[in-house]
């Protein structure tokens, strides 16, 4: 458990973690809680179903990212759910947006959106999966060795660094 925890302390991956977290969180909470214009949670199912998709795939792929989100915005488990996000994004393009090409819809001229955004996300995940969470995330407060100087002092109460008695 400590390898899928372990991570650095760096605030790049802080930064990423976060945007990555807030982008999913949101599209996650569009499908399970109908928020920023979305259907919720019967409809999203409704929808996936709809397509052929099973119920379980479709309820995993919903949870990848609104769990996932919210895993990465408070840095908590923070490979697994860059993985659901990356599967989730994964299958998007090879179902839905692969025959669209790369470029996203700007023109209204092809059927559907491309999957450039798709690319990005895997990046972002991809990055996650192996160098973590980066500082600021309960992964990191799990598994950062404490730092000299904040260990319990083993002296007596009371007596300070330098005196008779320490």
């Amino acid at each position: 458990m400590r390898r899928i925890l372990a991570t650095s302390g760096s605030l790049t991956l802080t930064w990423l973690r976060l945007i990555l977290g807030i982008v999913f969180f949101a599209h996650g909470a569009q499908k399970v809680l109908g928020w920023f214009g979305g259907n919720g949670f019967t409809a999203t199912m409704g929808f996936f179903e709809g397509r052929g998709i099973p119920a379980v795939l479709a309820f995993l792929a919903i949870m990848a990212e609104f769990a996932g989100g919210i895993g990465l915005i408070i840095g908590f488990l923070s490979r697994i759910a860059a993985f659901g996000i990356l599967c989730n994004m994964i299958v998007a393009i090879a179902m839905v947006h692969a025959r669209n090409g790369f470029f996203m819809n700007w023109t209204g001229a092809q059927r559907g959106e491309g999957f450039e955004y798709h690319v990005l996300a895997i990046s972002a995940a991809v990055t996650i999966i192996v160098q973590g969470a980066g500082a600021l995330s309960v992964d990191h407060a799990l598994t950062s060795p404490a730092r000299p100087g904040s260990q319990p002092s083993t002296r007596p109460r009371g007596v300070h660094p330098g005196s008779a008695a320490a």
